[in-house]
């Protein structure tokens, strides 16, 4: 049902957890009530809304938030690879640095690791995925890709969705080594990508606003890597130099304030998806794992 709590596979514990909803009670008021829904319309939605949030959480003063934050949510502040108190702000703390070592990339050179800390969905074939978050919701890659022929040419493939919450490591990296293209972006909007809202529209995941890369691999033929941005993330800071042959595991860039989803996609017959991702994805539930660890195999 839409309004259940939301419950995901931690790779790491063994056991199904309830994720801690950051800005639970705003959320539920934008997707309920008519004042909420009127609002997250007309601002919450907007470009220019992200951009003035972003400014707000780019003061000085949001330094304050940071300490509340790590304790409210758990977050291991000994992987930062500055202490908590040398943020200049809160957006600084956001998208921050891990010491070297605190995600270990899978070392097999025919592995393919996530491209970011979050929770995660995996298919076989992504013209076929169907029943995401709710029955009945069918993903619409052409419209996601911008490109009816790049569709056609992955719908045949593998896709694993990866969605951050606000509480996550929010820099995303390169799920395999390769040289990339540049970062294409398509015009979307802002909306919110936490399960309660996508249970109610999926499209959400392919008309935010977005950015594609191509990676051409050794193993893997082109790998396709999608950011989404979402309500407050109205722009993505792409850190890699296109053209450069980047590491697996290596930095793509960074999201700032707000929740966040990654897209890739692999060419029909390239990838074999990890068991307990594909087992908990059949079961309409999320596996969380690190940036670096596996996802799958190289054919």
């Amino acid at each position: 049902m839409p309004d259940e709590p939301i419950r995901y596979f931690n790779r790491y514990t063994g056991r199904v957890e309830t994720e801690l909803v950051y800005g639970e009670a705003w959320l539920r008021l934008s997707l309920h009530h008519p004042l909420g829904k009127f609002t997250m319309r007309a601002m919450g939605c907007r470009p220019w809304f992200a951009a003035w949030y972003g400014w707000w959480m780019s003061r000085a003063s949001s330094r304050a938030r940071i300490a509340p934050f790590i304790a409210r949510y758990g977050i291991n502040a000994a992987e930062f690879a500055q202490p908590p108190d040398a943020f200049a702000s809160f957006n600084d703390f956001f998208s921050r640095k891990l010491k070297s070592g605190a995600r270990p990339v899978d070392a097999d050179p025919k592995s393919v690791v996530f491209p970011a800390d979050g929770r995660h969905l995996g298919f076989d074939r992504a013209a076929a995925v169907s029943g995401v978050f709710v029955k009945g919701q069918r993903f619409d890659l052409e419209t996601l890709l911008g490109d009816r022929a790049l569709a056609a040419r992955y719908g045949g493939g593998a896709i694993v969705f990866s969605r951050l919450c606000p509480v996550d490591y929010h820099r995303f990296h390169f799920p395999v080594a390769g040289t990339p293209s540049s970062a294409r972006a398509v015009r979307g909007v802002l909306s919110p990508v936490n399960v309660l809202a996508l249970r109610r529209r999926i499209e959400i995941l392919w008309t935010n606003r977005r950015w594609i890369t191509q990676v051409q691999s050794e193993h893997l033929g082109i790998v396709l890597v999608v950011e989404i941005g979402a309500t407050n993330v109205g722009s993505t800071v792409q850190t890699f130099s296109a053209g450069a042959p980047a590491a697996k595991g290596g930095e793509k860039g960074y999201f700032q304030f707000g929740g966040s989803a990654m897209v890739t996609l692999f060419e029909p017959g390239r990838v074999k998806l990890a068991d307990d991702l594909i087992a908990h994805s059949g079961q309409q539930r999320e596996l969380y794992a690190h940036m670096g660890d596996r996802l799958g195999m190289a054919l």
